[in-house]
């Protein structure tokens, strides 16, 4: 896939990029979560599509897929009983633009989706962005008591290369243990 160029990722600005989700009535265990798509995403029309983007390596190394996929790829991801959503849909250079009014909107449309797809597991990546989205300012990483219907919730690390304190290794260990819970 070719880089875009400055003017492209300028261009993003604002995009929304489809969410990744199984035809009417495929099966969902894990709806993935992301804060919101970077410009290289609204520019790629992909979710987690920047370089350094730890998202597919830790789905690769959770073992959620049998190969490591491209973000070109994400189509594929029903297949494996996946989606992916964001919690704001517009693309911003960084994630601190958005608002805590857009998120909390957000978190009420994620909610939303949940209710109606009915995934086993909603697996939001950003804890802050949760913390602000559900009003739930003490939350840490990992499984949630809280349920959206009769989805579980488990907080994921962001895997944005921005997000330092969460090597690879890291963030894949989380992504595992959400995939064993998954599949138990």
């Amino acid at each position: 896939m070719r880089r875009p160029t400055k003017a492209e990722l300028e261009a993003a600005r604002d995009r929304v990029i489809p969410d990744v989700l199984p035809p009417d009535g495929g099966t969902l265990r894990v709806l993935f979560s992301g804060i919101n798509p970077g410009l290289y995403s609204g520019a790629t029309g992909r979710h987690f599509a920047r370089p350094g983007n730890r998202f597919w390596p830790a789905l690769y190394r959770s073992g959620f897929t049998d190969r490591l996929l491209d973000p070109s790829e994400q189509d594929l991801l029903p297949s494996y009983g996946l989606g992916i959503t964001n919690l704001a849909h517009r693309t911003t250079a960084r994630a601190d633009e958005l608002t805590a009014d857009e998120l909390r909107e957000g978190g009420r449309r994620l909610a939303e989706l949940v209710e109606r797809l009915r995934p086993s597991y909603l697996a939001v990546a950003g804890v802050t962005a949760y913390r602000t989205a559900f009003g739930r300012p003490r939350t840490q990483i990992g499984p949630q008591d809280e349920t959206f219907g009769s989805a579980r919730v488990w907080v994921l690390p962001n895997p944005s290369g921005l997000n330092a304190s969460w090597p690879l290794d890291r963030i894949a260990d989380e992504f595992r243990r959400l995939r064993e819970a998954a599949d138990g």
